[in-house]
């Protein structure tokens, strides 16, 4: 099986070499450690738990306890460990439409609940996943299966991201005619511009992009519904819609000087240096660049981290990352036992490499911007931080984070990057659609269902949920898919 290629396509030649040897070397090591005989027994000991958490997505001390997919893992580790690997791919395939995405950028939620994992290392479940769905490409197993008939319903999906995918994948094999429309200029949504090429190699998105369109799924990029086409055209013309088109509208910060040239969301940042590897090859000027800048990334979510690893690759001069939140614990605490998703500090890729360049962790804790600095020309010279400590509302019990007076500082930035999240769904396309939202401006749905309150629209992923994991928005999907399917024919085997 030939060997991921992310960390040297995403490589800049000036940036530094330890991206390329050290970063390949463990993205290597983690996916494929195993030989077929050490994978046979990493099988064994999954089929011998008895208690299969890691596939149960139950909750488990207000957390979710294994897949939210319902992955049913001791069956695939099973067909494994007899060497039947094109049924194991045919089992995987029966509840996650993408394992080539989730074996690449999921948490593994599995692991964590795994109970070899309770007093020792987890069985390499994401591992297993990757091996699998590879497998199934080189042999060929993974291919176009076109429906043999076709229902006459025609569905419009907007937004192309996991979730999106997802839904279209599953109705197109239930016979129903469907188109998806993207505004971006690439198909995968976040899969494409989100998340980095290091993580997730954009040519595997366009591998299975590529099988969708063979079975019969219409794909329409650069169309912004609600701006280029109206909501009343599509809805003329399709039978069901849903909208897809994830929690896009990023969470600002509110500082004095925030005018300054010199800051960006986090992901038109990730998007304008992915774009500019795919279109130039990354190009000097064609992309927001972090070389010889200091640079400040706020926000310690895994996106902010993604730009932690993408400055590196710039090369930039230093880099800062700020966490409004006290550390976690290095180890689970009494109140986090296992199978809950272990509530401790993680120290991501971004994290590695900005420490092995820069001499230590990027980090700094329980720290906020007070002020952002500017030149006589706007641009962004640099920026006052401010340290936080938690302290406890009397009325409510909610812990909040309160300056410190006094504890001001300056650091020069010529680059911020905001990763503090998102806020929910983007207002234009709600409008255009006439869909109510919640209080979080996510699209608004009956209780325990995808539908809104217009007749015919659903909506599926972090449009419906907020901001999510791309393992959710897959399930999110699928499940939306079935609702519309039940719609569309009156019932439903998907």
């Amino acid at each position: 099986m030939g060997k991921p290629t992310g960390f040297l396509e995403y490589q800049r030649e000036d940036a530094p070499a330890f991206s390329v040897s050290e970063r390949i070397q463990h993205f290597n090591e983690f996916h494929e450690p195993l030989s077929e005989a050490d994978r046979k027994k990493q099988a064994a000991r999954c089929m011998a738990c008895g208690v299969p958490f890691c596939q149960s997505g139950m909750m488990i001390g207000g957390m979710i306890s294994g897949c939210p997919l319902g992955n049913l893992i001791p069956e695939w580790n099973d067909l494994i460990y007899r060497g039947a690997w094109k049924q194991a791919y045919d089992r995987l395939r029966l509840t996650n439409s993408f394992p080539e995405f989730t074996s690449r950028v999921c948490p593994a939620l599995c692991e964590k609940a795994c109970t070899c994992g309770a007093e020792g290392d987890a069985v390499t479940v994401r591992a297993n996943e990757y091996a699998i769905v590879e497998r199934a490409y080189a042999e060929g197993w993974a291919k176009a299966q076109p429906p043999k008939v076709r229902t006459g319903k025609k569905v419009a999906v907007i937004g192309s991201g996991p979730s999106g995918l997802a839904a279209a994948e599953l109705l197109n094999h239930r016979g129903h005619s469907v188109t998806v429309f993207e505004r971006s200029d690439r198909l995968g949504g976040l899969l494409m511009y989100g998340i980095p090429s290091m993580k997730l190699e954009k040519h595997i998105i366009d591998r299975r992009i590529d099988i969708m369109r063979e079975e019969g799924v219409e794909f329409r990029t650069g169309v912004n519904v609600g701006a280029d086409i109206t909501a009343e055209e599509i809805l003329a013309d399709h039978d069901a819609v849903i909208l897809a088109c994830g929690s896009s509208h990023p969470r600002d910060i509110k500082a004095e000087g925030r005018d300054a040239e010199g800051i960006y969301f986090a992901v038109d940042f990730l998007k304008s240096t992915t774009k500019a590897l795919l279109d130039n090859g990354l190009q000097e000027g064609t992309f927001i660049s972090a070389k010889n800048k200091n640079v400040i990334v706020i926000g310690g979510g895994d996106t902010g981290n993604d730009c932690v690893g993408t400055c590196v690759r710039h090369g930039a001069k230093s880099i800062l990352q700020l966490e409004m939140m006290p550390k976690l614990p290095d180890t689970r605490t009494a109140n986090n036992p296992w199978p809950q998703w272990p509530r401790v500090c993680k120290t991501d890729y971004g994290q590695e490499e900005a420490a092995a360049v820069y001499g230590s962790d990027p980090r700094i804790y329980q720290t906020t911007v007070k002020e952002f600095l500017k030149d006589e020309n706007g641009h962004l010279s640099g920026a006052v931080l401010l340290s936080l400590q938690p302290e406890k509302d009397p009325n409510t019990g909610r812990m909040t984070m309160k300056p410190v007076e006094g504890s001001e500082r300056t650091v020069e930035a010529e680059l911020v990057l905001i990763a503090a999240g998102f806020l929910g769904s983007e207002g234009y396309v709600t409008t255009a659609f006439g869909v109510e939202t919640d209080g979080r401006t996510n699209v608004a749905t009956r209780k325990g269902t995808h539908r809104t309150n217009i007749d015919k629209i659903f909506t599926a992923g972090d449009m419906h949920s907020g901001q999510s994991l791309v393992v959710r928005a897959i399930r999110d999907g699928r499940d939306c898919a079935k609702e519309v399917d039940e719609t569309l024919i009156g019932y439903s085997n998907l």
